[in-house]
């Protein structure tokens, strides 16, 4: 069950990226970017959705803390910091929002439903780091700090989605033991 919404994820996620078409005359360099621009929407919007869609209202609320920490560090350090963009176009490079946005997102996937499921959201992860070095706004440690800033935010608020539907039970009666495990589906 999980698997087949998770390919449904990944069609939306695909059918999303394809709304977005860059014309012919655009320089590469500018449909990447734009791409990365697109990603930082799509991402968060369809790991949200998907957490609605298999009715995981923990999860739901895991990723919306998960997400509002990411947003407030990430920031609050480009304000208090101050890095000047590699492009000089303003003084908000460090950490890249980019970056931790859609790294939140990617690993919320992995540490709630599992790795084989984040796979795809770390590839577009990736690509949208990549995407804002190769437009001039951050530097690879822009992008590391957003990444580390990302991932950090789902460990702290997100638990894996299977212990809800495991349970482990011992009891202890007049000198006999009971153990108990019980799986639901």
């Amino acid at each position: 069950m999980l698997h087949i919404v998770f390919r449904k994820f990944l069609i939306i996620i695909v059918l999303l990226l394809g709304i977005h078409h860059t014309y012919e005359g655009v320089a590469q360099n500018k449909a990447i970017e734009t791409t990365g621009d697109v990603l930082l929407f799509v991402l968060p919007v369809s790991t949200l959705a998907t957490t609605f869609i298999i009715g995981d209202k923990k999860g739901s609320w895991q990723f919306t803390k998960a997400f509002l920490l990411n947003e407030a560090i990430t920031f609050g350090l480009k304000f208090t910091i101050q890095k000047e963009r590699p492009d000089g176009s303003n003084e908000y490079s460090f950490p890249s929002g980019h970056t931790s946005t859609t790294f939140q997102s990617a690993s919320f996937i992995h540490r709630r439903y599992g790795f084989k499921y984040s796979i795809p959201a770390y590839v577009l992860a990736g690509f949208t780091a990549y995407s804002r070095i190769e437009s001039d706004k951050h530097d690879g440690w822009d992008v590391l700090a957003g990444a580390v800033i990302g991932v950090g935010s789902s460990l702290i608020f997100t638990t894996p989605y299977q212990q809800e539907h495991m349970e482990l039970t011992f009891n202890k009666s007049n000198g006999t033991y009971l153990l108990g495990f019980n799986f639901k589906f």
